[in-house]
């Protein structure tokens, strides 16, 4: 079997495309796949890391500014769209995959639809509850379109055929639990927050969550874990000017990064995040009641329906960025933490909505689109 997958520009598109690529490389030794990433992207680093191979081509998106610079890049772009299906087809000639697994980015557009016209067999997968343009566009073009959630098939043609297969989840997630999560943070009974804004950190909830902080510091009650990204490292002496000496206090533990995710999610009582389609695929499958910030900033406000498909469900509570104030979140987290029982029920709502067999339902389609079940 050869595999070829496209997808990139950010890690909520890389992602889902290495653990699919990593499942069906544990379920058939001898299948072989390539990588097809944009030229500077952030897949030309973590496609090689997970151990698989990688050929680039050059496109981009169109700017919705009318700006001199903007009006040029997208000329630039409109010329990209030809090179780029140039590019992609001779790679796909190359390489003569019996599939093509689009996970969306502007990089899929041209492969999935270079690809298609050549007669292979074409998949795609659609993280967020509302789709991408590149997926919208595509979904015509191939034979199953797989959804993370039910709520996204409403903003395509009713003639697409459709599977529900949920987002990958790294196994780590599904098999910590929470009392030895809590040993091995050195952590006691009282709630536990988790908090954090993306790799980078996020200015506006890391001044909302500052706030949060220094009252913990100061009451102690409660213990909080908080990454505030490689953008935010002012947050320690901001937290200081509240009143509070992060190294004073056990019940802080505030750090850049978090490269133990499974341990402290599954500690907390409480997360604190952005709404993208990876993190909150996380939080469903270990039932986490939740507070969602989503990111305005992003293609088609897509964080926000991600976030409202939890609300709407009883699984989590939402702050827009523009109503985000510390005195807000704190009202938001207190109310949250108080209340046991609608603790309980969002953990529930929030479990319900969890598909952790994804990698599975994804395989599934790959081989019943190759004929081989």
């Amino acid at each position: 079997m050869k595999v070829l997958l496209a997808g990139g520009g950010t890690a909520g598109h890389i992602n889902p495309a290495l653990a699919i690529a990593g499942y069906i490389k544990n379920k058939r030794s001898d299948a072989e796949f390539l990588f097809i990433g944009n030229r500077g992207g952030m897949e030309q680093r973590l496609v090689p890391q997970a151990g698989f191979d990688i050929k680039s081509i050059t496109i981009s998106g169109f700017k919705r500014s009318f700006s001199p610079k903007s009006m040029l890049e997208n000329v630039k772009t409109v010329s990209r769209t030809f090179t780029s299906s140039r590019e992609a087809k001779k790679i796909i000639a190359e390489f003569k995959p019996d599939i093509c697994i689009g996970t969306g980015g502007y990089v899929s557009g041209p492969v999935i639809r270079t690809a298609a016209k050549m007669g292979i067999p074409c998949i795609i997968h659609e993280q967020n509850a509302y789709p991408g343009i590149t997926n919208k566009m595509l979904a015509k073009s191939v034979k199953k379109v797989m959804l993370a959630v039910p709520d996204a098939k409403k903003y395509f043609d009713k003639n697409v055929d459709f599977v529900i297969t949920g987002n990958p989840v790294r196994q780590e997630i599904l098999t910590a639990k929470k009392e030895e999560s809590r040993k091995e943070l050195g952590l006691d009974n009282r709630p536990v927050v988790l908090s954090f804004g993306g790799s980078l950190g996020a200015r506006k909830i890391n001044e909302a969550v500052a706030d949060l902080v220094a009252r913990s510091g100061i009451d102690g009650r409660y213990q909080h874990i908080h990454a505030y990204g490689s953008y935010g490292d002012w947050f320690p002496q901001l937290v200081e000017e509240k009143g509070t000496d992060i190294a004073d206090c056990p019940n802080l533990d505030i750090r850049p990064y978090i490269d133990n995710m499974p341990t402290c999610m599954a500690a907390a009582d409480l997360v604190i995040s952005r709404a993208g389609a990876i993190t909150l695929s996380e939080i469903q499958a270990m039932g986490k009641p939740a507070i969602l910030i989503p990111s305005p900033n992003v293609a088609e406000n897509h964080q926000y329906h991600n976030a409202m498909a939890l609300v709407n469900a009883g699984a989590a509570d939402i702050i827009e960025e523009k109503d985000l104030t510390g005195a807000a979140l704190m009202r938001k987290t207190d109310k949250m933490l108080l209340n046991p029982e609608k603790l309980e029920k969002y953990s529930e709502n929030s479990r319900k909505m969890a598909i952790t067999d994804a990698n599975e339902r994804i395989y599934s389609v790959v081989k019943k689109v190759l004929g081989l079940v």
